[in-house]
């Protein structure tokens, strides 16, 4: 608690709360979702529609987002984000076929408050702990979804996924609640924009790294919504061993953010992004080779580190941009990733039909060789607040 109170003010706190049980809830049915998705009919590739839908929807959400981030009261508009996804769960209950999904998927998609979150985060915390603070609150996220896999797995295998999808409405409606108790914010006035002489270089950084984050999440995304699938095709194991193999994965999430968070503050952030690649090439490497439970438990483990870049990028725009304009920046940064990202799963599910082994290759291939230009982007380009 010591660690929290001198990094995070009491707003900041209850965001994290809000990470917490929001993605209890979510948790409790999005990593076996791919499986569902297939009950209901779908072949691998009309898994990749979904999720296709999904991150278009996502990737088209951001920018008039942080348009109202940047003029309205953040905090109305992270509540209004929390509004539209509460009835999601319910939706999805409710399906019969995998069709049947899609109006689910447009609202799960909507990331609105995206940009609000990321611009309340940046605007509260201190300049020397922007990544710190970025990871730990990203990391109360995926502390909540260290046991509700397993447990949504457990219960789905109980009673079916109805009763899944009822609990996390509920979970929803409470996070939704700890976020009216947070206090409001607003964006600076246009006089606290940095001057005409610096944009210009500011500008070109920002552009060099969103267009560098964008090339990360499609290679990212890519393989996700084949891993639990390749664990049921493949290894043949049940949905509750998947859903521990999932609490594993974002244990390791919770904990490499709050590492690599450090050491993003600490040394450069460019660091902590060319160690979460390459972790994600280990991950996959070790996934794709063995087969004994332990060793999945260690592959789950460090893939982890995949979930690292998103805060990582956020704490990168927010040290480089302006309080005025950081929503759209924000929103600017998510959408170039989102859209670069959207046609992943597609793209995944067709390589995956062709083998299951090949969204995985193609990800070995590609981590290390993103490692490797974070550091010649960081070498490159001078930023001061890293």
């Amino acid at each position: 608690m010591n660690f929290l109170s001198g990094m995070l003010n009491r707003d900041l706190k209850l965001l994290l709360l809000t990470n917490f049980v929001g993605a209890f809830g979510d948790g409790l049915y999005f990593y076996i979702l791919p499986l569902y998705i297939r009950e209901l009919g779908a072949q691998p590739a009309e898994v990749g529609v979904i999720f296709t839908i999904l991150g278009l929807v996502a990737a088209l959400t951001p920018i008039p987002g942080g348009f109202l981030a940047d003029r309205y009261d953040r905090k109305k508009i992270m509540i209004l984000a929390w509004l539209i996804w509460i009835p999601v769960p319910l939706l999805f209950s409710m399906a019969q076929d995998w069709s049947q999904l899609i109006p689910g998927s447009f609202l799960l998609g909507c990331f609105i408050g995206g940009p609000a979150s990321s611009a309340y985060v940046a605007t509260s915390a201190k300049k020397e702990k922007m990544a710190s603070v970025f990871t730990t609150i990203s990391a109360a996220w995926w502390f909540g979804y260290i046991f509700s896999p397993g447990i949504g797995g457990y219960i789905a295998s109980l009673f079916g996924m109805k009763l899944v999808f009822y609990l996390s409405f509920a979970l929803y409606t409470l996070a939704t609640v700890f976020v009216l108790f947070v206090g409001s914010q607003h964006a600076a006035t246009p006089s606290e924009q940095p001057s005409a002489s610096s944009a210009p270089f500011r500008k070109k950084k920002l552009l060099v790294w969103i267009s560098f984050f964008a090339a990360i999440f499609f290679v990212l995304i890519l393989f996700r919504p084949s891993v639990t699938q390749f664990l049921h095709d493949e290894y043949a194991l049940a949905d509750v061993r998947i859903g521990i193999l999932g609490s594993v994965t974002y244990l390791g999430s919770a904990i490499l953010l709050v590492v690599l968070g450090k050491l993003g503050d600490k040394w450069k952030k460019a660091g902590a992004i060319f160690i979460s690649l390459l972790l994600t090439a280990i991950s996959i490497s070790i996934l794709t080779s063995f087969t004994a439970f332990p060793i999945l438990a260690l592959a789950s483990f460090l893939m982890g580190a995949s979930y690292v870049i998103w805060s990582l990028m956020s704490a990168v725009v927010g040290s480089l941009t302006p309080r005025a304009t950081r929503g759209r920046w924000m929103a600017v940064a998510q959408t170039a990733s989102l859209l670069a990202a959207f046609p992943a799963p597609y793209i995944g599910g067709v390589l995956y039909q062709a083998s299951p082994y090949n969204p995985f290759i193609a990800t070995i291939i590609a981590t290390p060789i993103l490692a490797v230009i974070a550091l010649i982007i960081a070498l490159n380009i001078e930023t001061p607040h890293e």
